[in-house]
């Protein structure tokens, strides 16, 4: 599925090259010709990007631009129509990403947008390569799967720490024994749900001091198990 980006202008035909061009790069492309259209459509919907011009009815790129910052971390670039440094600086101030000047060249648009989610893919491989866990005394090490409790290296089976690693990968999300079975063992695992109940109560005897009142891996009877956060 294409990225998702947000046009902001009043010069229809603007809106309409740009939503023409980035199509063409199969991205999906909303549009909105005023401050208070754009702030709505980008509090609904989740954008990978939105292009906002500055100059714009009922409210202006600043104000837009500030009050998204309120509630999320989208990309934005401003377009600005005049060459003034001082509509830049605004825009980076108000938590703009970057800036084009009118009028401009569409190839430049697109490669400034391209550049932005490549810097947004690699943040977002940055944080999934971050394979170190630690809560409450518990360090996990999903790369070497070594598990610690209080700097003391704990041995655990394989199922045991991919059973550890999924409810802490979610915190507070309680898990059924079916799925844990399913996401664990996988689908065509012949066994029933008191495999999970047996290996539940292995790994706490492992990592808990008082197995029977649990600091990390917590039950939810009569719906399954989860990791307290």
């Amino acid at each position: 599925m294409g990225k998702r980006v947000l046009v902001v202008d009043d010069e229809k035909l603007i809106v309409k090259g740009i939503r023409f061009s980035l199509i063409q790069d199969g991205m999906e492309v909303d549009c909105a010709y005023d401050g208070e259209e754009a702030l709505a459509m980008a509090k609904t919907t989740g954008y990978d990007l939105i292009l906002l011009d500055v100059m714009l009815p009922k409210m202006d790129g600043f104000e837009v631009c500030q009050q998204i910052r309120e509630f999320s971390d989208v990309p934005i670039i401003m377009l600005t129509a005049k060459g003034d440094d001082m509509d830049k600086i605004l825009g980076l101030d108000y938590g703009a990403d970057d800036y084009i000047t009118k009028p401009f060249n569409i190839l430049e648009v697109k490669a400034r947008i391209k550049a932005i989610m490549r810097r947004g893919r690699k943040t977002e491989e940055k944080e999934k390569t971050n394979h170190i866990f630690e809560k409450n005394g518990m360090k996990i090490d999903r790369e070497s799967r070594r598990v610690f409790i209080e700097g003391q290296e704990v041995n655990l089976t394989a199922k045991e720490f991919d059973l550890l690693e999924l409810l802490s990968k979610n915190t507070d999300k309680v898990y059924s024994r079916e799925q844990l079975l399913n996401m664990v063992w996988g689908q065509e695992y012949p066994g029933d749900a008191r495999t999970v109940d047996v290996h539940i109560r292995r790994l706490r005897e492992k990592i808990e001091a008082f197995p029977s009142n649990p600091k990390y891996v917590h039950t939810k009877w009569g719906v399954g198990y989860y990791f307290k956060g």
